[in-house]
């Protein structure tokens, strides 16, 4: 009997999981359908303001600064850290923060977003306060608002319509679909500032040398070392010559080039140990009886992932970069390589 009254409670246990399991799937549905919907919907409030919004950005020859509180900042954060990245300067300023000090990170010709989904958060009321008397000398101020009659909205220079019919919340309490809209419209306003500069994927690598995208994409120009890092000397350098400038530079590897200040060799470390090995008086020599000649090159638009393949297969520490005429300009170790790849 008492192993029946067992077995009836484990099946009563696991029909209560499936029944929890089966809730928050539903849950999770509805989530998704309202937050879309939400996003959808901004498609329709698109107007001549959003064209109005990335000419204001574009315009701007100061800094963009982002301002929100709470979920709307985090918002903000993302958007601030987009706008960056993708070449327009952005930083995120909190509300609290700027009314004791920060506001003097504002200049002359910044444009300020502010993003409120009920634009009447009281700490951003007051930013508009002060930054009634800042736009006097130059500033604009841009609003993400929920609410087009808003303090914050009337109080702009222009406002975006952000406005949901109801959050995922299932208490319509929570920011989640309004979060879910300002996220996407603040994407809106960065992709379509990104085409309108003809941002390219070379200065998006530029701008993420640690990421994957960016390694894929950044080329050696990027990364290599030039001028006092890149020692350079002429055919018929002695090597003693030759190693004080290598000393010099903190490198492993001196480029050497005829009169015309084309590339015709290189003389690395490892030169430097066989030729000892073969001459103790090597280093009274001329480096190009012992240079490695024809040396691995590659060109400054070189990708780093095809400059790390070329080190590996042809089994070399480093190369030197040459322009279309065969001079160097730079050089990048396997050391630099890797840190990128």
């Amino acid at each position: 009997m008492r192993i029946a009254q067992s077995k009836i409670q484990g099946l009563k246990s696991k029909t209560g999981a499936k029944r929890r399991e089966s809730r928050a799937t539903e849950i999770a549905r509805s989530v998704f359908a309202i937050e879309g919907e939400a996003v959808l919907a901004l498609r329709k409030k698109i107007s001549d303001d959003f064209e109005e919004a990335v000419n204001m950005m574009s315009a701007c020859r100061g800094r963009v600064i982002v301002t929100g509180m709470g979920k709307a900042g985090i918002i903000g954060h993302k958007l601030a850290t987009t706008l960056s990245s993708t070449g327009t300067p952005a930083y995120f300023v909190h509300p609290e923060e700027a009314l004791h000090g920060d506001l003097g990170m504002i200049a002359r010709d910044d444009l300020v977003i502010a993003i409120s989904n009920s634009g009447e958060t009281d700490e951003i009321l007051r930013i508009v306060t002060l930054l009634n008397t800042i736009r006097k000398i130059g500033a604009k101020i841009l609003s993400l608002t929920g609410n087009q009659r808003s303090t914050i909205a009337r109080n702009s220079d222009l406002s975006l319509d952000i406005s949901v019919e109801k959050e995922a919340c299932p208490m319509n309490l929570v920011p989640t679909a309004s979060s879910a809209a300002a996220l996407a419209m603040g994407d809106a306003l960065a992709m379509a500032l990104l085409d309108r500069k003809g941002f390219s994927p070379e200065q998006y690598a530029y701008y993420h040398p640690g990421g994957s995208i960016g390694r894929k994409l950044l080329k050696i120009k990027h990364v290599m070392r030039e001028k006092k890092s890149s020692p350079i000397v002429p055919s018929g350098t002695k090597i003693i010559d030759a190693l004080h400038k290598v000393t010099k530079a903190h490198a492993g590897i001196v480029s050497v080039v005829n009169r015309n200040g084309v590339l015709v060799g290189v003389f690395t470390d490892g030169d430097l140990r066989r030729a000892i090995e073969k001459d103790e008086r090597a280093a009274q020599k001329q480096i190009d009886d012992f240079m490695t000649r024809n040396p691995v090159t590659a060109g400054p638009e070189t990708l780093v992932a095809e400059a790390l393949r070329l080190v590996k297969e042809k089994d070399v520490g480093a190369l030197v970069v040459t322009d279309k005429k065969g001079k160097p300009v730079g050089i990048v170790d396997e050391r630099d390589l890797l840190g990128l790849a």
